[in-house]
């Protein structure tokens, strides 16, 4: 039997450039797709990772140098200053603490840049070891090939990432370290002697076949696709809402909404808490464009305004003359997004963001509001909002019509937009809903009761996707009568739209679910993905922009004045019953089980916060004590020749099994190398033996030699082997260690 390593060649250094090539590819699209630099960095140091394996630098001060290089890195990336001072480092355990508790908190968007590239080094470091283990151990890199390919088609298909000459290189190189791993495994099973003549005989034809059909690949021509682009697909069926082109959708705010229809699965994640004066729904952003399919926003010239928290917001909903009551709420975001929920009516957001400059910027034709934080997008801590609330005088309303908008032309014909394409039996629908109708607000009310009727149904889940050439609302109203928010909201704008009245569709949150009232009589609300919703808000002149909510079971609280008491015109919605607080619900007593670990969950991010402010006072003495635990860790791994003796002869004096026998005499041969005798490549077990005979002038190693391959080629035959052969392998280890 011989026991010996890789020889270092040409080849085997080939083995890791290659190798390295395969990881290289697992991080180029990531400067693409994420906000991820220095790229050269990472880079960088799996390259010198896969170096120390090639030289088999030993363990500890491989782990030394890549931690080094590790905080090294990390310092030139975000920090200031010296690197050996004590100040970042104190900085960087202070970053390691906060982020453990915001990973105890399971708040994963809140970690931090520089917490994430630590996290991203020690998975580097360990995708380098699993390199090393397929290349040393199991001479087999495969699966790691095989992932690297489905990475990059994955990456090529579902997002922006062009992957052509990507999988172009990722072939070259797996091909190439296959082949070299297929002639090392060949080599040693046949026992053929690795040189540069036989490493020829089979690299030779290895570069030809990858050069060959890489080429013929390439040149070759392509046919088209025969299946269609997946993408589209597969979002139907498993995408969020908004993001998708129909199908099973999960409920929630999404971005998308170009194509409407199709059903959704509830969401009960927690979105954000709030504190308000009163129910009111929560806004985030209007659409002005309907296709046919779903709403587009025409973005035009303008451009964002920007403004600094406690400014007045330049957003005027409804004109001065309009009634209002000041009111203010307080928003507690459980997901970071980077944009604001608002009432109708907000003036004022009251924030902070720590250190960093914190400004809005709004969106003028959405009228988005969106958070940053020194000019970067994200979200924020606790929001206060300062809004005026409207009270709609019903008489202003009825007076509301087209003749005062005679002028404005661009306004009209935006909020008046439908599809050319749109069928003219939506447009008579809703003429013959509103024939004997006089105002606007009667029209706009005459619409939104019809949906409280004739046999429309709320349903999420048997929700039908228009066709190709079908319209989302006729869809809706003529044959499926079934849907939830987005049918009848968009149904509802485009029938207004069609007999004249300016309307868009407005996407947001329900008021949520009431939790408690608090001390200050404010009324505590939760609001989760579930309470996603979408509603129409109509054009009045004289008024502004009013809301209404054509969804079964919903109602927007919208809050009307007569200015003739007698006046028994129905009202759009319900009137908010300001002067009743509801009951407290009672809440059911935690089951014991359930304290317990709530409990524990504290404990422990208070134990963090406890460790955290022990090692800040005690930094300087634990970086001594870890420096001296360092030279101490040297100084053994110094003198290992003479202490590592004594701990084998302890580990196997009082092994009575014979398995324990080639362990402890491959503990010897190492031991031997170490000492200084080493073994000549191709020597065999016998001929070593001798050596070491002949340097010491004893025969134990001899007879321990032949034991040893007893035991290997007849087996466990004699119970007695290891407890006979243990003194004379005792007295060579301890030759060794004299």
């Amino acid at each position: 039997m011989r026991i010996d390593k890789s020889k270092k060649d040409v080849t085997f250094f080939l083995l890791y450039i290659f190798s390295f090539l395969l990881l290289w590819e697992w991080l180029r699209p990531l400067e693409e797709l994420t906000d991820t630099g220095h790229l050269g960095v990472f880079l960088g140091f799996v390259f010198v990772s896969l170096m120390m394996s090639y030289f088999n630098m030993p363990i500890l001060p491989s782990a030394l140098l890549k931690i080094i290089i590790v905080l090294y890195s990390i310092h030139f990336m975000y920090f200031e200053g010296t690197f050996f001072s004590l100040e970042w480092f104190g900085q960087l355990i202070n970053e390691v603490i906060a982020n453990s508790v915001v990973i105890v908190n399971a708040e994963w968007t809140e970690i931090s840049n520089v917490f994430r590239t630590l996290l991203f080094f020690t998975l580097l470091w360990l995708m380098a070891y699993l390199i090393q283990y397929w290349l040393i151990n199991r001479k087999q890199i495969f699966v790691f090939f095989f992932m690297t390919l489905v990475y990059i088609t994955v990456l090529d298909t579902f997002s922006p990432y062009e992957a052509d000459a990507a999988i172009v290189r990722t072939v070259i190189a797996g091909f190439a370290v296959m082949g070299i791993l297929a002639y090392y495994r060949i080599a040693d099973k046949e026992v053929v002697k690795k040189n540069l003549e036989s490493a020829k005989k089979w690299m030779i034809p290895l570069v030809a076949m990858i050069v060959l059909s890489v080429g013929i690949g390439y040149a070759a021509p392509k046919a088209d696709p025969i299946w269609p682009d997946p993408v589209p697909f597969i979002t139907s069926y498993n995408e969020d809402s908004g993001d998708g082109k129909g199908g099973v959708k999960k409920v929630g705010y999404g971005t998308d909404d170009s194509a409407l229809g199709g059903p959704f699965i509830g969401d009960d994640r927690v979105v954000f808490t709030a504190e308000a004066d009163g129910r009111h729904y929560w806004r985030i952003e209007t659409k002005d464009v309907y296709t046919g399919k779903g709403w587009i926003t025409d973005k035009g010239t303008a451009m964002p305004v920007e403004f600094l928290p406690e400014q007045n917001i330049p957003m005027q909903p409804f004109e001065e003359e309009v009634k209002t009551e000041q009111r203010t709420s307080r928003v507690t975001p459980k997901i970071g997004y980077p944009h604001l929920v608002y009432p109708l009516g907000v003036t004022q957001v009251e924030a902070s963001a720590g250190n960093s400059t914190l400004q809005f910027s709004l969106d003028p034709t959405t009228e988005k509001i969106t958070s940053k934080a020194d000019g970067q997008e994200g979200s924020i801590g606790p929001y206060s909002l300062n809004f005026d609330h409207p009270v709609y005088s019903v008489e202003k309303l009825k007076a509301a019509g087209p003749e005062e908008l005679a002028e404005e032309f661009a306004f009209v014909s935006k909020y008046t937009q439908v599809p050319e394409e749109l069928p003219e039996r939506v447009v008579e629908l809703a003429e013959k809903i509103t024939k004997d109708k006089v105002t606007w607000l009667e029209k706009a009310q005459a619409i939104e009761k019809y949906f409280r009727s004739n046999e429309f149904v709320y349903d999420q889940t048997l929700v039908a996707v228009p066709e190709e050439n079908q319209d989302y609302v006729d869809q809706f109203l003529f044959e499926t009568k079934r849907g939830y928010c987005d049918n009848f909201s968009t149904s509802m704008v485009v029938m207004m739209r069609s007999v004249g009245i300016p309307a868009r569709w407005v996407k947001g949150y329900t008021e949520g679910e009431y939790i408690d009232t608090l001390g200050n009589g404010r009324r505590l609300y939760e609001v989760t993905n579930n309470n996603a919703h979408s509603w129409v808000e109509g054009y009045f002149p004289g008024v502004g922009w009013v809301p209404f909510e054509p969804t079964q079971g919903f109602s927007n609280n919208v809050q009307f004045e007569y200015d003739n008491k007698d006046d028994s015109q129905t009202q759009t919605g319900q009137e908010e019953e300001e002067g009743t607080t509801p009951a407290a619900p009672e809440k059911p007593e935690m089951p014991e089980e359930q304290a317990q670990v709530d409990t524990t969950k504290g404990s422990f991010s208070e134990g963090v916060k406890n460790a955290g402010a022990f090692l800040k006072d005690n930094l300087m003495k634990i970086f001594l004590t870890l420096l001296v635990m360092a030279v101490f860790a040297a100084i053994m791994y110094r003198l290992r020749g003479r202490w590592l003796p004594v701990l084998y002869i302890l580990l196997y004096k009082y092994k009575k099994q014979n398995k324990y026998m080639e362990k402890a005499y491959i503990a010897l041969l190492m031991q031997l190398e170490r000492y200084g005798l080493k073994r000549e490549k191709g020597q065999t077990l016998r001929d070593y033996a001798n050596y070491v005979d002949s340097f010491f002038s004893t025969n134990e190693m001899r007879w321990l030699t032949e034991k040893y391959e007893e035991y290997l080629y007849r087996g466990d035959k004699d119970e007695e082997m290891w407890q006979n052969a243990k003194k004379y392998w005792e007295f060579m280890i301890r030759k060794v260690s004299a």
